[in-house]
């Protein structure tokens, strides 16, 4: 399967889990079903300056992403650090996170869900 920019799904959202702006979300694969039900996300997602990711838990999942741009902070179960690209955060099964845009350029990540 090949799937080109201008066929994958993007959606924008306003407040994700209560944070301020809007992010944009591009399924890179799309379903369970591509993902052979180990998992529910992996995207190329935007956080707009001035926008955040709100904080949130995870349950019977993780989440990991993979900061390409930007700089932000994240709150890693009430521990804020900044990150910036190259950077890997990890949330497990029973934690929480959040990410907040601190500059000027979107932040941009890849995101992977995995059940767990």
């Amino acid at each position: 399967m090949i799937r080109k920019k201008d066929e994958i799904n993007r959606e924008d959202h306003a407040n994700k889990f209560g944070g301020a702006g809007y992010i944009t979300v591009r399924s890179l694969l799309t379903g369970e079903e591509e993902m052979y039900g180990k998992g529910r996300c992996f995207a190329h997602t935007t956080v707009h300056p001035g926008s955040e990711i709100g904080y949130h838990m995870h349950h019977g999942e993780s989440e990991t992403y993979y900061f390409l741009s930007g700089i932000a902070e994240f709150n890693d179960n009430g521990v804020i650090r900044q990150v910036g690209p190259g950077d890997v955060t990890f949330t497990g099964d029973g934690e929480g996170h959040g990410v907040k845009n601190i500059g000027s350029e979107p932040v941009e990540v890849i995101a992977l869900i995995l059940y767990h």
